[in-house]
């Protein structure tokens, strides 16, 4: 009779030891500890604020929370940078994870863990031991790979950036040729030739200094472009000085976008070279292959790497790197080398201390590290001043080679030759204009007249084209009277088109000459796009219009590269207008009124009907349904020189378009007595679809209405709907 009782007692004794089985008690009791020293506040939008005693305390709490928000986007990301995706999704990731593998070598980051300053280990094991407790407190989350992780993996990615790797002209297609890989699916190969606007967005970046300020206070402005749901907000704190806000990229130590007490930073992406080709000369030598440089032979380092495939067995390929880094591909017989800087513990030390700088010049100083390879820094501080860095990491070259083409390997005088120091990079500090703009374009138009001159730098330092979007924001800070920050968020939502002021006008004087009589349906069409201001509304017909007539055009304009390898997309436009090509530009529209017609029953349709902010669902790879309820949206495309731009598609069983990437955290920010701030998140700040923060910001992005940033812990606790410990 008593086994009968102790055995199911002994059955939910053993239930209940599940989640800590493999994992060492001291473990468990070090975490709990840990938790007890962290505190997290979520306020009226699941913002967490985060109070910790260190601050190591603080990214256990920060860690924590984002678990909590997405725990799938934290995993996915750290499964990228570990060169792992084929072993979830199969042999078309194998090329992805290749690439991975050749430049962010796990090694390097292993022993930089080992050797880290002991501040730096205590918030990598906080990172740790963070995600670690989140997985053994909720058995129920079940990891697509990853089921405990690691305290060097944040050295893996030391940017913050979603496009941080840089190769030069070497993509993923490249690699596997080179290395053989099998297979015609590769995941690389996916390219939509409907959608030339999906490398064509961005960032916006602001600040005013005291002069054109109102208040006499420097104002900011945060505005990332990126892939929706791709960064959080987040407020962290500690009894050790920290105290920042602003978006952190999932499963990052730091943020990465965002602002203290004392300063704001906001990192737009750089074109500055960080990255060169090299081609190769190889032999066989005795012990294996070798490469001439400056006359002598020098073996080529050889290595296996095994990568394993979902469904398959593992992979071995051999891999082949010289002095500069990994060879990645082949071109016209030579093996094409990569030299880069896409890691490193400096990069991760850079990217932490800045969120606790005090002053100008301390952030000054830790922007002399120079180890941001991806992007540029605009910034904006308490003490009234302003600034922009294009680039930060920039290495000597010989200045009249034009640095986007692949370099002769045998001359090691093409090699780098260290550092450009900070004083010499494309810089604007505290400029006369009192303002500074920089929207992914070039550095020589970011202050106005103030601006830095283009003939003092060499190309490589700043290769960049100037954009549509540099176009309008140049254009509104030059004319606009002092700002407040209702103003600058007035100006940071200013919906003007830019770039079809110079289209709309050669398809009109094109389209007269066809003289098909003004109530054909093109007349009519033409008269609409005639009449239109260029500026984007719901109700818009003409925008509908000139988006999908630009969308095709975009594939017929030649595009014009200029010297440093930059594709000049204004310069290539107004070469085209002046081709005589009329004809060509109304047969496209005679194709938008036809398709438009086809899948909407009439060409005249509203833009507000067709582009739509939806989610249904926390998938990595998006999915729409047009049967669903969504919010229409006035906005459109950086390409067009939208500054809140909003990148919208039609998927395959949908007719209305779908915003994908655009605006993601925007913050606008004024560093007064008091910081005052204001926010807004594409969406909501939660992937759990039973969230009532999941979709909860939608009709506020749509419409470009901010919410407060409750800095303060007075705000926040007047804030507060929930408090709890992790």
């Amino acid at each position: 009779m008593k086994t009968r009782f102790i055995l199911p007692s002994l059955c939910f004794i053993l239930i209940s030891l599940i989640p800590s089985f493999g994992i060492n008690p001291s473990q468990i009791k070090a975490w709990k500890a840990q938790s007890n020293r962290v505190n997290i506040i979520r306020d009226e939008y699941g913002v967490p604020h985060i109070y910790g005693k260190s601050d190591a305390d603080a990214v256990f709490g920060l860690l924590y929370a984002q678990c909590e928000d997405d725990f799938m986007r934290v995993e996915m990301n750290y499964i990228e940078k570990l060169g792992r995706k084929a072993e979830v999704f199969g042999p078309s990731e194998l090329a992805n994870d290749l690439y991975i593998r050749l430049i962010i070598s796990q090694e390097e980051a292993k022993q930089e863990y080992k050797t880290s300053p002991l501040w730096l280990k205590k918030l990598l094991d906080a990172y740790a031991n963070a995600i670690n407790y989140f997985l053994y407190k909720h058995p129920e989350v079940k990891p697509a790979l990853i089921t405990h992780f690691e305290p060097w993996y944040p050295l893996l990615w030391t940017d913050g950036s979603i496009g941080a790797i840089s190769t030069g002209s070497i993509n993923q297609a490249d690699v596997a040729k080179f290395y053989g890989l099998s297979g015609n699916k590769l995941s690389y190969l996916k390219k939509n030739p409907l959608d030339p606007e999906a490398d064509l967005t961005g960032s916006n970046g602001f600040a005013v200094g005291p002069a054109k300020s109102k208040s006499g206070n420097s104002l900011f402005y945060i505005n990332p472009h990126v892939t929706f749901y791709f960064r959080p907000e987040v407020h962290v704190n500690s009894e050790e000085g920290l105290n920042v806000y602003g978006a952190v990229t999932w499963g990052q130590i730091f943020v990465y976008q965002g602002f203290n007490q004392y300063g704001g930073w906001m990192h737009t992406s750089s074109q500055v070279d960080v990255a060169d080709n090299y081609a190769e000369t190889i032999r066989d030598g005795l012990k294996g292959k070798e490469y001439l440089l400056d006359g002598k032979w020098l073996p080529m380092q050889e290595q296996n790497l095994t990568l394993k495939v979902k469904g398959q067995t593992r992979q071995i390929i051999h891999l082949y790197s010289n002095h500069r880094g990994p060879i990645m591909a082949e071109r016209n017989g030579k093996w094409i080398s990569v030299k880069s800087y896409n890691r490193s513990i400096k990069s991760l030390i850079q990217s932490w201390a800045r969120t606790k700088t005090k002053s100008f010049e301390e952030f000054q100083s830790v922007m002399n590290i120079r180890a941001n390879t991806s992007n540029n820094t605009v910034y904006a501080g308490k003490n009234g001043r302003i600034a922009y860095w294009h680039g930060n990491f920039v290495p000597k070259r010989q200045p009249e080679i034009d640095w986007s083409l692949i370099q002769d390997g045998t001359k090691s005088s093409l090699d780098w030759q260290g550092l450009h120091p900070l004083k010499d990079i494309v810089q604007s500090i505290d400029p006369a204009s009192a303002w500074i703009q920089n929207c992914n374009s070039t550095p020589f138009t970011v202050s106005g007249e103030s601006s830095p001159k283009k003939s003092q730098f060499p190309v490589y330092m700043a290769p960049d084209a100037e954009n549509f979007r540099d176009k309008n924001a140049f254009r509104l800070f030059s004319t606009s009277d002092k700002l407040d920050l209702d103003d600058l968020i007035r100006l940071g939502y200013d919906r003007k088109l830019t770039a079809f002021e110079i289209l709309i006008p050669a398809l009109v004087k094109a389209g007269e000459k066809r003289n098909l009589g003004p109530n054909s349906a093109f007349g009519m069409a033409i008269d609409t796009l005639k009449k239109w201001d260029f500026q984007a509304r719901l109700n818009s017909v003409a925008q509908t219009l000139g988006i999908q007539w630009g969308q095709k055009m975009l594939l017929k304009i030649p595009k014009k590269q200029m010297f440093g390898g930059e594709i000049d997309l204004i310069q290539s436009m107004e070469a085209y207008i002046t081709t005589g090509k009329g004809e060509e530009m109304c047969q496209v529209l005679d194709i938008v009124l036809q398709d438009l017609t086809k899948n909407w029953g009439t060409w005249q349709v509203a833009w507000g009907d067709i582009n739509r902010l939806q989610r249904i669902t926390n998938q990595v790879d998006f999915s729409f349904d047009d049967t669903q309820a969504s919010y229409p949206v006035p906005f459109a495309s950086s390409t067009w020189g939208m500054l809140p731009s909003y990148n919208s598609k039609p998927f395959a069983n949908t007719k209305k378009w779908y915003g994908v990437n655009g605006n993601s955290f925007i913050c606008a920010v004024e560093f007064g007595p008091k910081i005052k701030a204001k926010s807004l998140l594409a969406g909501g700040q939660s992937g759990d679809i039973r969230s009532a923060h999941f979709f909860d910001q939608a009709q506020n992005y749509a419409e470009g209405k901010f919410k407060e940033v409750h800095f303060y812990r007075e705000d926040v606790l007047k804030h507060q709907k929930s408090a709890y410990h992790p």
